[in-house]
Formats: C-alpha cells, sequence, structure tokens
C-alpha cells in the first residue's frame, strides 16, 4: 500500500514517470526534463523546451571494490518540490533569491542516493553516500554527452597546476579529441536551441573538476589525485612527493558536490543565473554584521607609483598615507599592501623598515580605511596563529596568493584558512585561485577569488577575451578582474611599462567594467595620482556599489557584448561592452518606475577607436519611456547612474 501511495503521489506532483528503468522530473514551468535512466549504468538526459541537449550522461563514483552507480538497483524514489528565499549576506546580484525547482532522489541498495533537481533555468545533481567510517574515492564518473555537435568555449590546461587564468578558445564538441588539453570549470556550450554554462557548487573536502574530449562529442572529468607528501619548492609552492591513488579520502556519510547546468533561452540569463548560489550553501558564520564589502585601493599594478609629491614613492609608509588618504577622499573602504611590505615574503609578523605597520593602522582607522594584507598561501600554512595576531592588531583583512591547485588538500586549505579568518572578523580575498565554488555563501567573509585572465596580465588581458567573463567566470561568483586603468589604450597599442601601467579598452569600458563585473572587493588598480587628475570618472567609479538588490540585463550576446542595469537602494547605474568590434545598442528604461530622473552618463568619444583616452560625459532627463541609443566603438563602454 506504502508504495502504492508514493507513486500516485509522485504522479500527482508531475515530477516522476516510471517506465521500466526510467525516472523523470520536471522543472516547475514543465519546460526543463530530467530522464534518469538505471540499468546497467545510471545516467540522465536532459531536454527543453522538447530539444534534447544532453543524453546519456553516465554517473557514478568509484570506491575500492564497488563502483556506486554501476549494476545499481533503486531501493525507494521520492520527489518534493522546493521553494526558498535566500537572502546572501554579501549579495552579488539580487538582494534575495529564489531556490525554486522539483527535485527527484534516487534510493540505492549499496548505501548511496542521488539527487537530481529541475529548475525553469537549470539542471543538478549530486551524490551522497550513508557508509560507516571513511571511504576513499578512487574516481568519479562525470560525463558530458551532447545531443548536438556544439561550440564550446573553454580554457584549455595542460596541468592540474593551474591559476586558472588561460584564454579562452572555442572547440566543437565534436572535435574536442582526448589528447587535447583539458579544461578547468565553467565550460560555456552553445546548442542549436539554448546556451549552457556547466560548473559546480557545494565543493568541499573534495576536488575540484576538470573536463577532457573524448573525440565522440562529449566531455568527461578528470580530477587531480590527492597529495600526501611534498618537499618545498620556493616561498610560495611546494613539490609533491607522494600522491595517492584515490582523488578524496573523506567521510562516508556526506554529500557531494552539485554538478549544475545553467539553461539560457537569452544569453543574458547567463548573466542573471544564480544556481552557484544557491546551490553553495547556507551561512555558516552566527553573526556576519562585521562583514563590509566594499571597493579597495591596490598597489602591485601600478607598482606603487605616485607623483606630485615629495616623497619617494615605493614600499614605504608615506605612499601608504598618500594611498590612505586617496581612499579616505573618495570613499574607498580598504588599501591593499601587496607583496613587499613584510621583512620577507615567509615572514608575515614583521614589516620591512621602511614601513611602519601600526601608524598605518591608526592612520587609517581614523580616516575609515583598513589595510589588507597580501600573504602567499604557503607562508598562511605555515603561521596559522597570524589571524590572532593581524585581529589584534586591526588589519581588515588578507589577500592570500599562489595557491594555483584544487585537490582535496587544497580546497580543504581554503576552507579552514576562511574558517578561521572568520573567527578573528578578517576578510579574505583569494588570488592564484579556482573559480568559486560555494565556499563563500557559507563563509562570507570570502569576499572574491581570482581564477580570471585579469588587468594583471597587462597586454595579455584584451576586451575581445574579457567580454567572455559575465557570461562564463563572473557567472558562477565574485570575480577579482582588477579593472579601473585611467592611461588606456586599443589592444594594439597596448604597451605596458612599470611606471606607465595600460590597460586594453576604451575609458568608458574601464569605468562600465565596475557596473558590469561583481566583486565584494573591488579593485581600483592604477595609481591613486592619476585617479586624482582625472576627478570625473574617478568619482563615478568610486560611487558604484559592489553589492546590489537587483539586476537586470538590458542586451546580451555572448562573446559579442552586454548592457546590464543594476539597482542599489534608490539608484540605478547601467555598464555597456563590447569586445574587438563596434555597436550601435539602443535599450529601452522601462524598469525605471516614479518620476523623472537624472542620468549622468560616459560614453566613447568620437576617436576613441583609435585614442582610447577619449570619452564624453553628457546628463539628460529619463523616466520609463525613454531609449538610450548607445555607440560603443571597439573595445568600448558605455555606463551611468540614474538618481
Amino acid at each position: 500500500m506504502k508504495k502504492i501511495n508514493l507513486l500516485f503521489a509522485l504522479l500527482a506532483f508531475g515530477l516522476l514517470h516510471v517506465q521500466a528503468k526510467d525516472y523523470t522530473v520536471k522543472s516547475p514551468d514543465g519546460k526543463t526534463v530530467i530522464t534518469v535512466s538505471v540499468d546497467k549504468k545510471v545516467a540522465y538526459s536532459v531536454s527543453v523546451d522538447g530539444n534534447e541537449v544532453l543524453k546519456n550522461c553516465a554517473i557514478a563514483l568509484q570506491l575500492p571494490g564497488e563502483t556506486l552507480g554501476e549494476n545499481a538497483k533503486v531501493k525507494r524514489a521520492q520527489a518534493k518540490a522546493i521553494y526558498e528565499r535566500i537572502r546572501p549576506v554579501v549579495p552579488m546580484k539580487f538582494a534575495e533569491i529564489a531556490d525554486h525547482c522539483n527535485q527527484l532522489t534516487l534510493s540505492f541498495d549499496r548505501d548511496f542516493t542521488i539527487d537530481f533537481r529541475a529548475y525553469d533555468k537549470g539542471v543538478a545533481y549530486r551524490f551522497s553516500t550513508q557508509k560507516k567510517g571513511q571511504i576513499d574515492v578512487k574516481d568519479e564518473c562525470c560525463e558530458l554527452q551532447f545531443a548536438t555537435d556544439n561550440k564550446a568555449v573553454i580554457s584549455r590546461t595542460g596541468h592540474f597546476r593551474t591559476s586558472c587564468e588561460e584564454p579562452y578558445s572555442t572547440v566543437q564538441t565534436a572535435a574536442y579529441g582526448a589528447d587535447d588539453r583539458m579544461t578547468y570549470l565553467p565550460i560555456f556550450i552553445e546548442t542549436p536551441t539554448v546556451k549552457l554554462l556547466f560548473s559546480e557548487s557545494d565543493l568541499r573536502d573534495y576536488p575540484g573538476m576538470f573536463l577532457k574530449g573524448t573525440g565522440e562529442n562529449a566531455m568527461r572529468a578528470v580530477f587531480p589525485p590527492c597529495p600526501l607528501e611534498f618537499t618545498p619548492d620556493g616561498d610560495r609552492s611546494v613539490k609533491f612527493t607522494k600522491t595517492a591513488d584515490y582523488i578524496a579520502r573523506t567521510d562516508g556519510t556526506r554529500t557531494f558536490p552539485w554538478r549544475f547546468f545553467v539553461i539560457a533561452r537569452q544569453d543574458g540569463e547567463l548573466v542573471e543565473n544564480t544556481m552557484e548560489a544557491v546551490l553553495g550553501g547556507r551561512n555558516e558564520i552566527k553573526d556576519p554584521s562585521w562583514i563590509k564589502p566594499g571597493q579597495v585601493s591596490w598597489d602591485w599594478w601600478n607598482h606603487k607609483m605616485v607623483w606630485n609629491v615629495d616623497f619617494t614613492a615605493g614600499i614605504n609608509t608615506e605612499t601608504y598615507k598618500y594611498f590612505i588618504d586617496f581612499a579616505s577622499k573618495y570613499g574607498i573602504k580598504y588599501i591593499i599592501l601587496d607583496e613587499g611590505w613584510s621583512r620577507t615574503t615567509r615572514d608575515p609578523l614583521h614589516t620591512i623598515d621602511a614601513i611602519d605597520l601600526p601608524e598605518l593602522i591608526s592612520y587609517g582607522k581614523q580616516r575609515g580605511v583598513g589595510l589588507v594584507l597580501w600573504l602567499t598561501w604557503l607562508t598562511v600554512e605555515n603561521n596559522m596563529e597570524l589571524f590572532a595576531k593581524y585581529e589584534e592588531w586591526g588589519v581588515a583583512g588578507c589577500k592570500i596568493d599562489f595557491m594555483d591547485r584544487q585537490d582535496q588538500w587544497m580546497v580543504n586549505f581554503y576552507e579552514r584558512v576562511v574558517k578561521e579568518a572568520a573567527k578573528h572578523h578578517l576578510l579574505i580575498d583569494y588570488h592564484g585561485a579556482y573559480k568559486p565554488s560555494g565556499l563563500e555563501q557559507r563563509y562570507p567573509n570570502l569576499l572574491s577569488y581570482e581564477g580570471v585572465r585579469g588587468l594583471e596580465q597587462c597586454g595579455g588581458c584584451e576586451p575581445k577575451n574579457s567580454i567572455w567573463l559575465p557570461f562564463m567566470r563572473n557567472a558562477v561568483g565574485p570575480m577579482d578582474f582588477t579593472p579601473g586603468a585611467m592611461l588606456n589604450a586599443q589592444p594594439e597599442q597596448n604597451h605596458t611599462t612599470d611606471a606607465n601601467a595600460m590597460g586594453a579598452g576604451t575609458r568608458a569600458y574601464q569605468m562600465a567594467l565596475y557596473v558590469v563585473f561583481e566583486s565584494g572587493i573591488q579593485m581600483l588598480s592604477d595609481s591613486p595620482t592619476r585617479y586624482l587628475e582625472n576627478p570625473e570618472c574617478t568619482e563615478f567609479i568610486a560611487s558604484v556599489p559592489v553589492t546590489w538588490d537587483e539586476t537586470r540585463v538590458l542586451s546580451a550576446k555572448a562573446g559579442d557584448h552586454l548592457v546590464v542595469a543594476k539597482r542599489k537602494d534608490n539608484k540605478w547605474f547601467i555598464g555597456a561592452i563590447t569586445g574587438d568590434r563596434p555597436q550601435d545598442i539602443n535599450v529601452k528604461l522601462d524598469f525605471l518606475k516614479g518620476n523623472q530622473r537624472r542620468m549622468t552618463y560616459f560614453h566613447d568619444g568620437v576617436n576613441a577607436n583609435r585614442q582610447a583616452q577619449d570619452y564624453k560625459k553628457a546628463t539628460q532627463t529619463v523616466n520609463g519611456s525613454t531609449e538610450i541609443n548607445m555607440h560603443l566603438v571597439r573595445n568600448g563602454g558605455w555606463c551611468a547612474v540614474i538618481e
């Protein structure tokens, strides 16, 4: 009788259809369908609007002596509808986001389950195990088998040791061979009917996923082995002398990472999606009120170079006081002391003689500016007591660099560090990092990750690559791109020098990045002197929030252009960027409510296609019926505030 009632309940929900060994779960709107086949293997297929996009994608966990997912028997199938409202501590896109889906849970005979979730604009699945003691995960089978030959945009790497800063490249899925270099996540897939973005979330005590081609219109997961023994390799790395024959040794009773696809019928839905945040877990800091996202004046890219001053610029107290004065003038919350402030990179507790850190901390507090200190991950690992000391000193946070790995040990390092930092009310920014995978949702003092080909790549950072970021890397969480060049050049003219660092793209493009790109600790990367010499641009940049109540994409084509409007309280900001071709874009301001408002905007000047410094500032009165005609030159931009 119970089995009959369960079947009736599942069918009544419209979530599950059982025919032989197939199970089906549909999204709330019924348009996204996951079909799970259980036979010699467990595999799923996905259709959207009646079109199959993924087919027969095998999934399994390989343990010593058994593979969970092969020759498995379903003991129980359960379905439920999920509808939760989530208020992120650090809202990157929306003050409130929805977790709204239908979930199918299949419980199998060998003490494991698989959850499948169907969202209107996405699908996800994860394994859970219910085994005693610890288990060794030898490997995980995750196949992406495509229903059609598609364009894929990926970041190729030849090694598991990577800072995830490779440029994007394009490949046809059918041509992506087993001998080609692998890619890290996320990846973008353009099918004939929808766009897909694949990544993972709720990654904990487990390695990050990479993908390789198969040569048969599919990709398969590969994982770095778990390191067991290390030897020193300089001040910021180690060499493995022994690795395990497993990818993870972990608790036998646990959930594993979510593997998810964002599904976009319109390209802008990739930008607006919140799948990584929804699946990442919930805040574990009891009182997060001390966490203050904000902008930061950064010293490394501009080589601590300031001028029109009566002191020698460099790594010294006078220069950092100048940074603090600049930050205070424009309401910027933080400055960073990047590499060079400490006596050695291995010593996080003693400064060079030219820096009086207590004086700088006190000077900053008087002016409302906190200090963030740069460290290598290896120094942190060897000096975990530094967090208690930094709290005592009054340091605001740490920028931790050069992890360049995502094996199980390093994933656990990320969590150990951010958890310890939270105990001492310290903010964290990870550089040399992999993509966000949910940790910042559980520990929101983790404000950003690098893992991106950003402005610090100088001439290697071009808008034709960066235009993909809102649709890919930034679409799965905060991204420390480090924008803000005030010496602007078209890519072919970008001849960066130490004292005069240049950024590709127009002035309006660099300004628009503050609206378009999302980071809880957004950098102003150029010299304070350059910002002081360009006050109207700096005033706009400094006015852009780093957290948002609402996000609306007004026009988008992945890899081509993006126009996005974002609201904080009663102000709207608009940012528009393009790649290496000019754009004429019309957008409506029909999201505006109420009375007429004043719009102050910056756009490419008439000669910006050759002289990227060229921009114009203007104002106009707007309301909900206003249409804006934007002209963006190649590598150009447009930005505005409406108030």
